[in-house]
């Protein structure tokens, strides 16, 4: 900046790169789904995230992560579609500064920043963000407000599961399209780049833990099939459990971290007053990951499937 223009330089991270091309399926659905308000949300989170970051980086002389571009997608995935900018705002300054940046900048966040930066708003201003859900329609035309699957299983109301499994409901921007997420998930794994481990065992124990509720009839209980269709389940199992620095790095510890997220998610959408619950498990989870890690091992002598992870830091 000696020449007083503001230059701003990326720490080149293919691994991040890949999460990228990963959502960007979704990230067009969501387009088609509720329309160009969807570019204006990102333009401003992109800029402040980058922004946020930069500032902190250039103290330090060091480049910005392109791991801020995979937080600021994220986020502006699990936001309401009518939220307003000012609040999406909020969460990108909180996830970038104190979700990241507070703990000495990629690589070193102890939690997710992208769901640190989501909880954030959702707990501070509720009404904004559980009261801005829309329909989708096609290039996100004539959209209504409607109430979200979750709202309407607790109604006993009928959904149908081509809707859930398509994306055709109310929701997060890009928690929806179910068949675009798995391809995602797929994508990921196959390049080595998300834990296969941590996503199964996420949804099967969700799944689970959903069915033996639904069997025994517990109180406030949802149908098992469309519960796990419903919410965030898929998009926080793909995209932000599976994050390789708040995540476990030994393989054996994977395993529980995706079953303490799946359990606690499903007891807290199903007892408490947040209608969706896995933000709150993610972090849960993302707290037990050091222990696991310490106390776990391994029963073969190999390297981690995450031995990049202070590399690529989201």
């Amino acid at each position: 900046m000696s020449d007083g223009k503001l230059r701003i330089s990326f720490q080149k991270q293919p691994m991040m790169r890949r999460v990228i091309f990963a959502l960007i399926p979704i990230y067009i659905f969501s387009i088609f789904a509720y329309g160009l308000n969807v570019l204006l949300l990102s333009l401003f989170i992109f800029a402040v995230g980058i922004f946020v970051e930069w500032l902190f980086e250039s103290r330090k002389k060091k480049p910005v992560s392109e791991a801020v571009l995979v937080t600021c997608m994220l986020l502006t995935l699990s936001m309401p579609p009518d939220v307003p900018i000012w609040i999406a705002v909020v969460a990108t300054v909180f996830a970038v500064a104190l979700g990241k940046e507070a703990y000495g900048g990629f690589g070193r966040n102890v939690f997710n920043p992208a769901i640190t930066g989501r909880l954030f708003v959702y707990i501070t201003f509720p009404l904004f963000m559980t009261k801005g859900w829309v329909s989708p329609s096609l290039f996100g035309t004539d959209v209504v407000s409607s109430a979200t699957p979750l709202e309407l299983l607790r109604q006993n109301s009928q959904i149908s599961l081509s809707n859930l499994f398509f994306g055709w409901r109310s929701g997060s921007i890009g928690e929806g399209p179910i068949f675009l997420i798995i391809l995602a998930a797929i994508y990921l794994i196959a390049t080595k780049t998300a834990s296969w481990r941590i996503i199964l065992s996420t949804l099967s124990s969700a799944t689970i833990m959903t069915f033996l509720f639904d069997i025994f009839n517990v109180p406030k209980a949802l149908p098992t099939l469309p519960a796990i269709l419903s919410g965030s389940l898929f998009f926080i199992s793909v995209f932000m459990a599976t994050d390789p620095i708040s995540a476990p790095k030994k393989m054996t510890a994977q395993w529980y971290y995706g079953i303490i997220i799946g359990i606690s998610g499903v007891i807290i959408r199903t007892f408490s007053l947040f209608s969706e619950g896995w933000s709150f498990a993610i972090l849960l989870g993302n707290i037990f990951a050091p222990l696991l890690d310490e106390f776990i091992k391994d029963k073969k002598s190999k390297k981690p499937e995450n031995t990049q992870a202070k590399k690529v830091g989201v």
